[in-house]
Formats: structure tokens, sequence, C-alpha cells
């Protein structure tokens, strides 16, 4: 039977380099919380890692992330919490629809960064832990009684025959886009199901306004795609002296 064993998890911060040489990109970059994380674990052959919950400060242009992370291991299932952990303006933006989703993940030894439903990747679908069984007319994932943990543990209310079979085979699985739930519907996974489903009684987020959800998403929003547009500009204008450069260092060898 498989344990849980609920620890803290402290992820150690990364430094960033103060080179006067270093280009603006460099200065500005900085490992995310679940960079550190992935490292950490390293020794880990399976693991989950699920945005638990966020939080944002809009006076203090602060912005927050705490984590779930699952290890998968032969005997044992070890759930670990972690603290309240600083992200940058653009990885909270990315991730502003995630919450309750595993963003990144280890499976036997691969490392993939991905939004989808939490126990898509190790869970759902793996016979050692459950099967799908027929329930007016639709079939759902429903865990083995020893397992029935796992269920609360992600915090899903069900799991869809017919979503995760179009994740494995809709050209999502193992891929970078995220999966929210069948194209051209409302999202069925991610941050609005999620504090809905939990009423936001736990969650920091979740408790927020719609008004101030709103105005975050709106700023973060903008603030990423003005990064994107000067990241786009310094790209063309760097690629341009380059080519002006290479043709004028052709030219003149051919003059010789």
């Amino acid at each position: 039977m498989i344990g849980i064993i609920v620890v803290f998890f402290i992820a150690k911060t990364c430094g960033r380099s103060g080179s006067s040489s270093s280009s603006s990109v460099a200065k500005t970059w900085q490992k995310s919380p679940v960079d550190q994380l992935i490292k950490d674990l390293s020794a880990e052959q399976n693991f989950s890692i699920i945005l638990f919950d966020m939080d944002a400060n809009e006076d203090s242009n602060d912005y927050r992330h705490q984590y779930q992370v699952i290890i998968q291991r032969p005997d044992t299932v070890v759930e670990q919490k972690s603290t309240w952990k600083n992200v940058s303006e653009a990885f909270f933006s990315q991730n502003l629809n995630n919450m309750g989703m595993e963003i990144a993940s280890k499976k036997d030894g691969t490392v993939t960064k991905q939004a989808v439903p939490a126990g898509y990747n190790h869970y759902v679908g793996n016979e050692k832990y459950g099967h799908w069984e027929n329930r007016g007319g639709s079939s759902f994932w429903a865990f083995y009684g020893q397992y029935a943990f796992m269920s609360s543990m992600f915090n899903m209310g069900s799991y869809r025959r017919s979503y995760w079979d179009d994740y494995r085979g809709g050209g999502y699985y193992g891929g970078a886009r995220g999966y929210y739930g069948p194209s051209g519907s409302s999202p069925v996974y991610g941050t609005k199901s999620y504090t809905s489903s939990n009423s936001g009684s736990t969650s920091k987020w979740g408790s927020k306004s719609s008004t101030f959800k709103d105005r975050v998403r709106s700023k973060v929003s903008r603030s990423s795609t003005s990064s994107s547009t000067r990241s786009s500009a310094k790209t063309t204008r760097s690629s341009s002296r380059y080519r002006t450069s290479s043709t004028r260092s052709r030219s003149g060898g051919f003059g010789k």
C-alpha cells in the first residue's frame, strides 16, 4: 500500500550575475523556482510539479507561487509543499491559467515542461493505480481504493476518458502546448476550474475578487507583450548589424 509522507520543501534561490559585460537580457534573466526544484530533484526519476497557489501585490509588484511536488517511487508516493516563492512578472504571466495544473514533470528520467491536468502523466491511465469505468454512458478514471487519496491530492473533480484520449492523441502529449480540455470549448482544467472547485477557501488567489484578478491579468499581460516586443526589436537590430558586417567583410576579401 502506498503511503503519503508530507514534508515541507524549501528550494534554494539562485543569485543573478552582476557582471558589467553581461547583456541586458542576461542581467534581467533569473532562474525560476521551478527550474531550481527540477535541479534539486535531479536524483529522482519520476515527479510532478504542480502550481498549487499564487498571489500578487499590486502596490509592490511582487508575484509569488506555491508548488506541490509529488514524487513517485517504487513503494511510496511523497507529497511536498513548497514555501512561497517569488517569481518574475513574466513567469507569473506565463502561468496565470495554470493553477492546479502540473507545469513540469520527470518521467523515467526525462523532464518535460508542459501545463497538463495534475496526474495525467503518471497516474491517470496507469493500471497500477486504477481503471476506466462507465458512469452514465461516459468513461471516467477511478483510482483503486488504496489510492483513492490521489484524487483529493490532485484536487480534481473527475477524469473523463474522452479528454484524456484527446490529450494523448491530439498532438498535446509530450509537447509544449498546454492542455486545458477539448479545443473549442471553455477550459475544463486550469486556474478558473481549480479555484471554482475549491471555493477559494484555502487558496490565496481563489479568495481574491474578480476585479483584483482582472487588474493583475491586464497588468502582467501588457508587461509581457511589451517585453516580447522589445526583445524582438533587439533581435532584429542585432541580426541586421550582423548581416551588414558580414557583407562588408566578404566585399573586402574579394577586392584584394
